[in-house]
């Protein structure tokens, strides 16, 4: 009974391990397109607007 408990919480570690693992590749995927469309366009980066203030800024990785 032990040992299926210690498979059970084995499968369920990897199967978190594996989820974390694809959503950081997903993230770095689309930062790597945003960077290649950016180096395409000559962008330097993209504008949003502060609603409070009405002034455009550039958006940092680090807002998203």
């Amino acid at each position: 009974m032990a040992q299926i408990i210690f498979l059970a919480i084995l499968v369920v570690g990897g199967w978190m391990i594996y989820k974390k693992f694809v959503g950081d590749a997903e993230k770095l995927t689309a930062r790597s397109k945003k960077a290649e469309r950016e180096r395409q366009t000559g962008a330097m980066g993209t504008l949003e607007k502060d609603p409070v203030t009405g002034e455009y800024r550039v958006k940092r990785e680090e807002d998203e």
